[in-house]
This record gives structure tokens, sequence and C-alpha cells, in this order.
């Protein structure tokens, strides 16, 4: 329990360095690299990077590493890898592998000699829909061996049933919060909440409620996993008084059904609120100006773009005639549909979402 090691926070593409913000926030000393963070730490690391990090999408151990020039060789280190000290012998898994600038150049056949070696020399066994997934990089000759300790994706919450076409996820939605500058104290309104994504991770954020409270991961499968360590861990109480309120609208009363649903099951009902608005009703809470967050639609998701420019010019009208003091953030992929809004937004960087390219675009109080 005491060993320490490499941990991988992947990212989704374009939001490592938030991540990273998230990562030292939490006490790491995260190192930024592509596709996600590095941290150094043990086994109970690796379970409160499940349990607390919002912006992360899976979490890898990386147990283990040798040079392997041939095949021949990766079956003999492979046999002699300590997988009795990480994987259990009842529980399946399956194996991953990728080849770069290696000798060793079939990432099947290498597949094969590790899956042979946990089998043979372990004794567990290996089903291609297996949970519990051993993940092997071999990279310029080094193999190195890692757990993918989450199973499910860490944007399935584990509380969200309901979701509305085109949902943004609930990580990514982190993300954009966090680079908006929220810290939990602002007022969030969200006009095209959907399913409600942003108010919902907003309102956990402000009561200091772990993101993956709900949900089980596939660090719980391996056999360093301590189930008591684990509960006391997951258990300790970390909500806080809250005092900003958390709102989102919709047009469709469908969505705001969901969205009122998610946020009963997420236990933040009591702190947000949901109502069926179109843009051009909408009007700012009593209350100091907070965050005004909205992932409208681009185009590339749902319908054509041609009528979506009237829609971006209302909503910026809206925005500049009654939201004083209030910051804007707008998800798009089209540059040109944030600049009919009329808005001082500014671009952040390009963010992978769902085989599009997206970005925050943003503005300082208006």
């Amino acid at each position: 329990m005491n060993e320490t090691f490499e941990i991988f926070l992947v990212a989704t593409p374009g939001l490592e360095a938030p991540l990273a913000a998230e990562a030292a926030e939490l006490g790491w000393q995260p190192v930024v690299q592509p596709g996600g963070v590095t941290i150094a730490g043990g086994w109970p690391d690796v379970w409160r990077a499940n349990l607390w990090l919002r912006g992360a999408t899976r979490v890898l151990a990386r147990v283990g590493s040798f040079r392997a020039l041939h095949l021949a060789q990766l079956d003999k280190r492979a046999r002699r890898f300590p997988w009795a000290s990480v994987l259990r012998p009842d529980v399946a898994v399956r194996v991953e592998t990728t080849c770069k600038g290696s000798r060793i150049y079939h990432a099947g056949a290498a597949t094969q000699r590790i899956e042979r070696a946990i089998a043979e020399e372990l004794g567990a066994p290996l089903a291609p829909d297996a949970t519990l997934v051993v993940k092997t990089r071999i990279d310029d000759d080094l193999v190195t061996i890692s757990l993918d300790t989450t199973g499910e994706s860490l944007h399935k919450r584990g509380h969200k049933e309901a979701v509305a076409k085109a949902p943004m996820r609930e990580t990514m939605a982190a993300m954009f919060l966090r680079d908006m500058g929220f810290d939990g104290s602002q007022t969030v309104l969200d006009p095209m909440c959907g399913s409600g994504t942003f108010v919902i991770e907003a309102a956990e954020i402000a009561a200091g409620l772990a993101p993956g409270r709900s949900r089980s991961f596939g660090f719980q499968q391996l056999a360093s996993f301590d189930p008591a360590a684990w509960e006391a861990m997951r258990r300790a109480d970390t909500r806080h008084p809250v005092s900003a309120r958390f709102l989102g609208s919709d047009r469709d009363a469908g969505a705001v059904r969901m969205a009122l649903a998610n946020a009963e099951r997420a236990g933040v009902a009591a702190l947000t609120g949901f109502e069926c608005r179109a843009i051009k009703d909408l009007q700012p809470q009593d209350g100091l100006p907070g965050i005004l967050i909205v992932n409208p639609p681009y185009g590339a998701r749902i319908g054509n773009k041609g009528p979506l420019f009237g829609l971006y010019a209302a909503m910026g009208q809206v925005f500049r005639e009654r939201f004083s003091g209030w910051q804007v953030g707008i998800v798009t992929g089209e540059g040109a549909l944030a600049k009919a809004t009329g808005l001082p937004l500014k671009a952040g960087p390009v963010v992978a979402h769902g085989g599009l390219k997206v970005r925050l675009w943003r503005t300082g109080p208006l």
C-alpha cells in the first residue's frame, strides 16, 4: 500500500491544463503530457483520483515496465512480472497493446504473449468483454504495464439516467466551469440546460460532493484493493454550506423534466432550479451577477448552421441587455456563430467533443 508509482490521468484532448490545476488543488504535483496529466502516488491516490477528479476521464496506474527486443523476450519477461501483486486470479481481464518505434511492432502478437503470461502464471481468466483492462504500451522497446483502474468513463457519475440530445459530458462541463473561474461561490445559469449537466456539476462543486460518490470503479477488482480503507475514504464528509444558486432553463419541457430528475438523483435538488423558458424570456434572478454558460446547437450536432445565426444574435442581445456584470461562456465549434452574438468573446483551446472540435468562448463581466 505504501508503494509509489506513476499515475496517468487521462484528459479530454484540449483540457489537460484545467485538469492539472484541479489535481494540484487536491495536493498532487501534476505534470502535463499530451492527452493527460501524470502524478506520483500509491493505491490510495488511485482511489482518491477516481473519487474526486472531475476533469479526468480515467485513471491509469503504471505498475511496472521492462525492456523487450523481440516476442520471445516479451514472453519470458511477462511471465516474470509480479501479476499476483496487482491482479486477482478470480477476476477476468482483457489486454490492450500499442506499439510505437519498437522492434516488436505487431500489437496483436504482443497482446497474445501478455495474455498467455497472465493466464498461465496467475490463472486469471481472459474475456474480450472484461471490465478490467491491462494496457500494454511498447515504446522504443520499453514495455510499460498499466491498469485501467476506472472501468466505465469517469464522466458517468452514476446518477444521471436521462440525457438530452447532444449532451455535454460532465468531465467537460466541470473543466469549462473551472476555465470560467467558477469556485462554488458564484450563481450559475444555463439557459439551454438540456439534461442539466452544467447546473448539476456547479451545485456539486459548491456543495463539496465527490463526483464518484454514486458509482463503482475498476480498482475494486484489483489485488491491492482494501475495502475498509476505501469505504472510510468514500464516506468522509466533505460537504459544506452553499450560498449561491444554480439555475437552468430550456424551451423543451421534456429536457427540464430530465434535469429535475437528474438533480434529484444527484442529491442537489435543493440547490438547483429548472424551468421551461425560451431565451427571449430569460431574466436574471435577484442577487449578484454570476456566470452564464451555455452549450447551444452549432450545426454539426443538430440541424443546419444557417438558421442558427439568428439564434446566436438574439441570445447575444438578451445577454448584453439584461445581464450586466455577468460573465458569459458559450461552447461552440463555430467561431462565426460565436461572433454572431456580438459579445466580446475570447476563444479558449480547441477541445475534442464526440468527434467534433469545440471551444469555450468566454467574456469578462459584461
